[in-house]
């Protein structure tokens, strides 16, 4: 297949398959129009497009759709799914008109500041990690930082070292600014690779590869001072414990505490956080696991669709973002999407 054909036949195929083929071959792909993806996969070297090619004739000799479907560009779209048979619509309920842009964007800004109540679960944490390990599953914006605040108190107030690791250095020297403002800047210290201040602290924040290297020291002989009363570790986003390269981190830093050190893991984004909890329980017999999950977003989200022309548009007809009910999208965002997905190459 020439350059001239390999053309044709993906001017001829939706934008998915040319965002499909581009992925991990053209830098930022899914920024490109279809003019230009095609010309930046023309411009590919000789032996990614004939991979390319094969992919477009595996497509091209795939089974045919049906006749109800085919020649419908609607029925390929995400936002056009397959509907069943029309059901007859209850004279009682009017059709829901969609938001428009004004109305989703209303309440935007800072709320009127309120006195502070603790959520019952967020009382139930601080209450278990002072004799378990607590895994604290919870949405963004719902409280955690308040969780592992109160536990740094307890654990200081006993004289133990804290231990708070994060997976980016960037959120470390944030944590590092948040809790020097609020225990005082002699109370916190940070070690991460390309920083060392005030590592005697009673507070040490760093990344969770710098605690599993002093963890390892310790294992070799090489025991570091802090260990000995190190009383909690709060390992933040601990849903890296997932990830296919740096999850080991987590996971051998969980196994290599020292068994008096109470575990505060927290998440917004744990899928199986009751595995997890039965795991440290069974890698760690002398203590016991409590899992505290909260559904209940305190922060409500919003959703856009950003049409590569610039037009901004909801993307639900619905104004907030409603876990586990289903949804709608934006008859707008619909149309915006259909004529991107389907434009003709010029």
């Amino acid at each position: 297949m020439n350059d001239a054909d390999l053309q044709r036949e993906l001017v001829s195929l939706p934008i998915k398959y040319l965002h499909k083929f581009a992925k991990g071959r053209i830098h930022r792909h899914f920024r490109l129009s279809k003019r230009r993806l095609i010309d930046s996969i023309l411009a590919l070297p000789s032996e990614q497009k004939m991979a390319i090619a094969h992919e477009v004739e595996q497509i091209s000799t795939s089974p045919k759709k049906s006749p109800a479907t085919s020649g419908n560009p609607k029925s390929s779209s995400p936002f056009y799914p397959k509907r069943s048979s029309p059901k007859k619509l209850s004279k009682s309920a009017p059709p829901s008109s969609a938001i428009g842009l004004q109305d989703l964007l209303e309440g935007i800004g800072v709320p009127e500041p309120k006195p502070f109540i603790p959520d019952d679960w967020q009382k139930e944490a601080v209450e278990a990690i002072a004799h378990s390990d607590v895994i604290v599953s919870a949405p963004t914006g719902s409280g955690k930082t308040f969780v592992a605040t109160e536990a740094i108190q307890q654990a200081m107030a006993r004289n133990q070292t804290v231990i708070y690791t994060s997976p980016l250095k960037a959120l470390s020297n944030t944590k590092y600014m948040e809790f020097s403002q609020f225990f005082g800047k002699d109370q916190v210290g940070i070690l991460t690779g390309d920083r060392r201040d005030n590592s005697q602290a009673p507070l040490l924040i760093m990344t969770t590869e710098i605690l599993r290297n002093i963890l390892y020291d310790a294992t070799s002989g090489d025991l570091d001072l802090r260990l000995h009363t190190l009383g909690l570790v709060i390992l933040d986003e601990s849903q890296y414990l997932a990830d296919p390269e740096r999850g080991v981190v987590w996971e051998e830093t969980l196994i290599l505490c020292p068994t008096q050190t109470r575990l505060l893991l927290l998440s917004a984004s744990i899928g199986n956080p009751q595995e997890l909890a039965e795991w440290l329980t069974a890698i760690r017999p002398t203590t016991s696991c409590h899992l505290i999950r909260h559904t209940k977003r305190s922060v409500p989200l919003r959703a856009l669709y950003l049409h590569p022309s610039g037009q901004l548009v909801p993307l639900l007809e619905n104004r907030d973002i409603q876990q586990q009910k289903g949804y709608r999208f934006h008859p707008e965002t619909k149309r915006l999407f259909n004529e991107y997905e389907f434009k003709p190459y010029r």
